[in-house]
């Protein structure tokens, strides 16, 4: 394993377990870089530990007990500060939750970063990249802004946990239910981020969708009565359902249409299909948890279809519609474009992309090159997937773009 799959995997637990720790947001980021940057210059002349996280925690761990103890002698409050940390590090490092309410981690510094002093997206933003370990590239792409940006948005959230002194805590029983919300569109933006990395080398990550969903169960355990989360469940559990059959064996993208059924996850699918048909999803619902119902809804469409021709396109096209009027967004407006192009050719596929704003998303144009294709537009088609190449930062995806351009003559 590289030092870098190791980062990309593991930078967001690791962040997890030293905040259980030593509860310093600052003396955490900087320990992780400092102990990524002594790997990048031993790793190569020592070799790669048998458990290269292990090591990373272990020399981070280390950093920060230096820190403290450099600047309790600084203060003259070395005996407290230091004593302090060693003993949390000595006990394992979890903070029991004084309610009650909540024994893991991960849920707890979600919870932190979903403290009413942030904003709901700076939150979600926060969480993303200290709890999951999303890119910051990723989190901007999902936030549909430019990567600048949101690097700036992270910097001043993350200064305003520091300067705000808020707790890695869970917040009161009379608190939790205001944070449902964020938490529910944190975990659903890093499964998307699992689903579909927008860079690197995986075309699915299934180790952060399933986390994802790991914290959407434990939330829904607090709160069982959430539609929200019961709706967000199903579709998690619709879309992990495929994830052994969206790739072959030589590694690369197998489209829907193309998949092996009976490689989905059948057990995923039940699950999902039973939380659907929850009670609780048919009285009125919340914007969130209306939209996470209807894309389950799509979901469950292809996840109960036979074959790719035995789809319901119409009843597709009919969620997104309403979808459309729930969340308007261009990756709705995409996603429905495909649907419509499969129900009334290609042409009218196109025509519900004409006037789409950018987003800076591969994902228009690779759908405008395949329809142009089906219409016999070759120009068009190579053009758009000229444009799609040059977008697309994930290596799987733009390599089948690459195989799709080529295959046009």
């Amino acid at each position: 394993m590289t030092l870098e799959q190791v980062v990309r995997e593991e930078w967001g637990r690791l962040t997890s377990l030293l905040l259980g720790q030593f509860r310093r947001l600052d003396l955490v980021e900087d320990a992780l870089a400092d102990a990524v940057e002594e790997a990048t210059r031993r790793w190569p002349s020592d070799g790669t530990p048998d458990n290269p996280a292990a090591w990373l925690h272990t020399t981070a761990r280390r950093r920060i007990l230096d820190r403290l103890r450099a600047e309790s002698m600084a203060q003259r409050k070395a005996p407290l500060l230091v004593t302090e940390a060693e003993r949390r590090q000595e006990g394992g490092g979890v903070m029991v939750d004084p309610g009650g309410l909540v024994e893991d981690d991960r849920l707890r510094l979600v919870l932190m970063c979903t403290h009413p002093a942030l904003a709901p997206e700076a939150a979600s933003a926060l969480a993303l990249r200290l709890v999951l370990g999303v890119s910051t590239h990723d989190i901007a792409r999902l936030f549909l802004v430019p990567e600048a940006t949101m690097a700036a948005r992270l910097t001043r959230a993350k200064k305003k946990i520091t300067a705000a002194g808020i707790p890695f805590a869970v917040p009161g029983a009379d608190e939790l239910p205001e944070r449902i919300d964020t938490v529910a569109q944190t975990a659903y933006l890093a499964f998307t981020a699992g689903y579909a990395p927008g860079s690197g080398p995986d075309l699915i990550r299934a180790d952060l969708a399933g986390e994802a969903i790991r914290l959407v169960r434990v939330v829904l355990a607090q709160k069982p009565d959430e539609a929200a989360l019961v709706a967000l469940l199903s579709l998690m559990l619709l879309q992990h359902s495929r994830r052994d059959a969206r790739v072959d064996d030589a590694g690369r993208l197998v489209l829907l249409p193309d998949q092996d059924r009976t490689r989905w996850h059948r057990e995923d699918v039940d699950e999902a299909l039973a939380l659907l048909s929850h009670p609780l999803l048919s009285g009125p619902l919340t914007t969130r948890a209306a939209s996470y119902v209807l894309q389950a809804r799509i979901a469950a469409e292809h996840a109960t279809a036979a074959t790719s021709d035995d789809t319901a396109w119409d009843r597709i096209v009919a969620s997104y519609d309403l979808l459309l009027q729930v969340v308007p967004s261009p990756s709705v407006r995409v996603a429905r474009a495909v649907a419509v192009a499969e129900l009334d050719g290609p042409r009218a596929g196109l025509a519900a992309l004409e006037d789409l704003p950018a987003t800076g998303s591969h994902r228009a144009d690779a759908v405008r090159a395949e329809l142009h294709h089906r219409a016999g537009d070759v120009d068009a088609a190579r053009a758009a997937y000229d444009r799609a190449i040059a977008a697309c930062a994930n290596d799987v995806e733009r390599d089948h773009l690459v195989v799709r351009r080529a295959a046009l003559g």
